[in-house]
């Protein structure tokens, strides 16, 4: 069964940094891509930077060139590195991965994703 676990989260100042995992356990098959998703209670969710599987990247527009998605495939870890944080990054970030292909315009979105991990807390606050 796959698994996939989040750590890193935390209350942190704005304007400092927090880097996010996840990793994957018990996943087989083809080729898999994976993301970084947000919510806010109440809130509709955000897809924040997804990884295709063939090596491209997309974010979304409110944490381009703040934030940084990256795996390590050796040890099926998939990392959010984020920088600058304000108080609107506030969220449960979710890790997630989809199977097979899908095209770039769908990484961003939820549809694909079929594994979800239980999300870790972001607080950005002063």
């Amino acid at each position: 069964q796959v698994q996939l676990l989040e750590s890193g989260g935390g209350s942190v100042a704005p304007g400092t940094s927090l880097r996010l995992s996840c990793t994957v356990s018990g996943w087989t098959g083809r080729p898999y891509g994976m993301g970084w998703f947000r919510q806010v209670p109440g809130e509709a969710g955000e897809g924040v930077a997804a990884l295709h599987h063939d090596g491209v990247t997309l974010y979304a527009d409110s944490v381009k060139g703040r934030f940084t998605i990256s795996r390590d495939k050796s040890i099926e870890s998939l990392y959010l590195r984020m920088d600058a944080l304000k108080p609107e990054d506030t969220a449960i970030y979710y890790c997630a991965a989809f199977q097979g292909s899908i095209s770039y315009s769908q990484l961003l979105r939820p549809d694909p994703y079929k594994i979800w991990g239980q999300g870790t807390q972001v607080t950005v606050s002063s």
